[in-house]
């Protein structure tokens, strides 16, 4: 196996007396696709949302590709980062939410530049044809010119994740990425995401869509109140379980 890409170690999350992440380890492999299922309340998305510094781990440690995620170490101590560094190593692990978070004054093309052109200072010509490149990767070439607001839900997300692979990441998170969306455009979505695993893109993934972690999975996580319960192939996971309580939770979602 390829060395961790992503390394979680003994993380741990509360909010107030909420105990939200209770001791997770997770390891993804560089160009693997781990997809993370469970009910509403198991913690998957803050899970997430710690592996790039938007929900600070109580203990335990985050790494990609090697570097400690929002703190330096000295001795035995932790220090936060100042939010320049923090956002610095944002810009290395693309992250692509539930509700597409777009700039709704910026045109397609235009928020797909702005994170490459603010954040990272490179070129604007250079970031404007890899901005052109991408949406046609998603299939968007011609929307380019076009605002969020006059776009579908499923046209607005694969801008999101356009976007995202502007900065040229490390690794992508996936937050429900089609949970927003009406069905019959679930499917536009996942193709993409499809796609970006065929090439090789690290990837997390959050999502509901069984279908899709069979199809797409390297390893699939099941997770229940703040633990991972179970994790492993998808044959494995999805069609024999060795927990009860992912057995459980697929009678009800397959």
């Amino acid at each position: 196996m390829s060395a961790a890409m992503v390394d979680l170690r003994d993380v741990h999350k509360s909010f107030g007396s909420l105990k939200v992440l209770r001791g997770v380890d997770l390891r993804v492999a560089r160009g693997e696709v781990t997809v993370i299922l469970g009910p509403s309340g198991s913690g998957k998305s803050t899970l997430l949302r710690t592996v790039n510094h938007l929900e600070k781990v109580d203990s335990g440690s985050v790494r990609v590709d090697g570097e400690l995620v929002g703190y330096r170490q000295s001795g035995d101590r932790l220090y936060e980062l100042r939010e320049r560094e923090i956002l610095r190593q944002r810009t290395r692990i693309g992250f692509v939410f539930q509700h597409f978070n777009l700039f709704p004054h910026l045109t397609a093309l235009e928020n797909v530049v702005e994170a490459p052109l603010s954040a990272q200072r490179r070129p604007k010509a250079e970031v404007h044809r890899l901005a052109v490149r991408l949406l046609d990767r998603v299939g968007l070439a011609d929307k380019k010119d076009v605002y969020p607001g006059q776009l579908s839900g499923g046209q607005q997300q694969r801008v999101a994740i356009a976007r995202a692979l502007a900065l040229e990441p490390k690794v992508i998170l996936f937050d429900e990425p089609t949970s927003a969306l009406d069905p019959e455009l679930v499917g536009e979505v996942l193709d993409v995401v499809k796609d970006l695993a065929r090439s090789g893109t690290t990837m997390i993934v959050v999502t509901h869509e069984v279908g899709f972690a069979r199809e797409v999975a390297d390893t699939v996580v099941f997770m229940d109140d703040g633990r991972v319960v179970e994790q492993g192939p998808p044959a494995q996971v999805l069609d024999a379980p060795r927990h009860e309580r992912t057995r459980v939770f697929l009678s009800k979602v397959l």
